[in-house]
């Protein structure tokens, strides 16, 4: 079995987050999207509550499975017993960052290799900083995120 893991926050999902995971799972039989427990950052939604959104918003996408954790990713991928890390690039600065991640995951695990998926042009723009920015001042973000994460979103922050 072909599996891929596509780590990150998704603090919220957006919509580039879930054009990737959808061009993934074209790819392979199985990607697990991984939401990071960060114990430094506070999050907008709990762990909990970002894996029960993708669930969510994946659940029409074959072969894609969610799961948390917390720690290093390589360490999550080969739990996972997966071969590749699932990485979206909107912009050459995503890339000079991602490509050192990716050669320092490549040398503390020598079996694992990392696909990068070029962001579809129009959600090139969109970070989850900037929805959560746009929805915390009470903009609008449904053209960003799907529905469910925008209804989400407005009851967080009471709108």
């Amino acid at each position: 079995m072909r599996r891929a893991v596509y780590p990150g926050t998704f603090d919220p999902a957006t919509n580039g987050h879930i054009d990737i995971i959808r061009r993934a799972s074209a790819q392979f039989d199985e990607v697990i999207v991984g939401v990071l427990f960060n114990s430094q950052k506070t999050p907008l939604f709990s762990t909990e509550e970002r894996v029960n959104i993708l669930k969510e918003v994946t659940r029409d996408i074959p072969g894609v499975k969610v799961r948390s954790f917390e720690g290093l990713s390589v360490d999550f991928v080969r739990e996972c017993d997966a071969q590749v890390i699932i990485r979206g690039l909107r912009a050459i600065t995503d890339f000079e960052y991602e490509l050192q991640m990716a050669q320092t995951n490549r040398i503390m695990a020598p079996g694992i290799d990392t696909m990068f998926l070029i962001t579809s042009l129009e959600h090139a723009y969109l970070s989850s900083t900037t929805v959560r920015e746009v929805a915390k001042l009470g903009g609008d973000i449904t053209k960003f995120v799907p529905p469910f994460v925008a209804e989400l979103m407005r009851k967080k922050y009471g709108f």
